[in-house]
């Protein structure tokens, strides 16, 4: 077994490849980052995007994209807001309600007043666990739902937020929204600075929606998934695994181990569980670099 090399400290989200693959002389594109968790089923988007570079010389209007957002999630348009990515969701509806998280571990983002609306991730963060019919919240993060079900929203009462950028493996876009009755709606809008969503992401964003195959990219998960438990089940890990499009590990120092064969993992210690490591669900190619990089560490 390898030594354990020294790494940057984790980030509080995941997602810290670049400055790993920098501290550990590698090239950044050639990381596998398992911090973050993102579709791994999900077609690249580069495309895509690159059939919209006109857009840049526009300012942007939310209005179109915002139709076309509430007709998938089969929403009033007035019901929905259009949001720089899912972070920005969830620090406007703190901002405007405030709250609090309903049990720890939960998402780092979520609010931890005192009093207030209770928030709850759906899967859940970091368990992956899916809500049952008796768990109630009054604002849900439905930002790994559609990929834990093939389907786009539970449909609850109350408040949601959610994460485009996961569904679509591109969070360089940065495209969330909030669901919520237009008063709240409105206060949200009002308390977003203007321009907030790029006109790029705002252009691009149709075309995404038209390419979305919820329930074949959720079945994919669940198939790449179990692989995954298989495969650290294999090397003598112990592994929780649930609904969400990742796994957790029991194993200290495993981010430490893998980072120098170019594999990154996510440090629990943020959610208050040190020791423990949470592995995104790779696609088949991420699989097999995984594998090698558990045999070689």
């Amino acid at each position: 077994m390898s030594p354990p090399v020294p790494l940057p400290p984790a980030g509080a989200h995941g997602g810290d490849g670049v400055a790993v693959a920098r501290a550990l002389g590698l090239d950044p594109s050639s990381l596998l980052d398992l911090s973050q968790n993102m579709n791994p089923a999900a077609p690249p988007v580069a495309d895509l995007v690159t059939r919209h570079l006109d857009a840049l010389g526009r300012y942007p209007d939310t209005g179109p994209a915002t139709t076309y957002l509430a007709q998938a999630l089969e929403v009033d348009p007035q019901r929905l807001l259009l949001t720089n990515g899912g972070s920005e969701a969830i620090h406007l509806v703190t901002q405007v309600l405030g709250g609090r998280v309903r049990s720890e571990p939960e998402f780092g983002l979520h609010p931890r007043g005192e009093s207030g609306p209770t928030w709850r991730t759906d899967p859940h963060s970091p368990s992956g666990r899916l809500a049952g019919q008796d768990e109630h919240a009054d604002v849900w993060d439905e930002a790994f739902y559609a990929l834990a079900t093939g389907r786009w929203t539970a449909r609850r009462p109350g408040v949601v937020v959610g994460s485009l950028t996961k569904t679509f493996n591109c969070p360089g876009l940065r495209l969330g929204y909030v669901v919520a009755d237009p008063h709240l709606i409105a206060a949200c809008a009002r308390a977003q600075a203007h321009w907030s969503v790029s006109t790029l992401a705002l252009a691009v964003l149709p075309d995404l929606l038209d390419l979305a195959d919820l329930p074949a990219w959720s079945a994919t998960i669940a198939t790449l998934r179990a692989q995954l438990l298989d495969l650290c089940s294999g090397h003598g890990l112990r592994v929780e695994a649930a609904d969400a499009p990742w796994v957790l590990v029991h194993e200290p120092g495993l981010r430490e181990r893998l980072a120098p064969h170019g594999v990154l993992v996510r440090d629990c210690a943020s959610f208050g569980m040190p020791g423990v490591a949470r592995i995104a669900v790779p696609d088949a190619a991420g699989m097999e670099r995984l594998a090698t990089a558990l045999d070689s560490s």
